[in-house]
């Protein structure tokens, strides 16, 4: 599988783009009201992590300042797991399967990931 490694950069870019893309989804059924049942109230916590998946997924997306986007939103996904998913329970709920933050946890190593390569290719940065 060794010939795979010439595609790494673009694999690497399709993964960026298209995390970028359905983290930005979330934002805009926060802020947008797009196929979501509830809002959150204006400068609300909530509302703010809406903006910023809002804005940060779509700065991924396209790879424009692409290592402090996802430097803010790992943050804002570790934030999002520590307390509104574990909510530093020690029980059962302990675990990202019990307490539904796996997706929380995933995006945030994710981002860290990305905010450590960048854009690299096919983004707004290297033009």
């Amino acid at each position: 599988m060794k010939w795979l490694a010439k595609y790494s950069d673009q694999a690497y870019a399709m993964m960026r783009i298209m995390a970028g893309f359905m983290f930005s989804f979330h934002g805009m059924q926060k802020i947008l009201g797009v196929l979501a049942e509830f809002q959150p109230p204006i400068g609300s916590q909530l509302w703010f992590g809406g903006l910023i998946e809002l804005i940060g997924g779509l700065l991924i997306m396209v790879g424009f300042q692409t290592r402090c986007a996802a430097f803010i939103t790992s943050g804002t996904m570790a934030v999002a797991y520590f307390q509104f998913h574990w909510k530093f329970q020690f029980d059962s709920a302990f675990f990202p399967a019990v307490n539904q933050g796996e997706l929380a946890v995933l995006y945030c190593f994710v981002f860290l990931y990305i905010a450590t390569r960048g854009g690299v290719t096919w983004c707004i940065d290297k033009k």
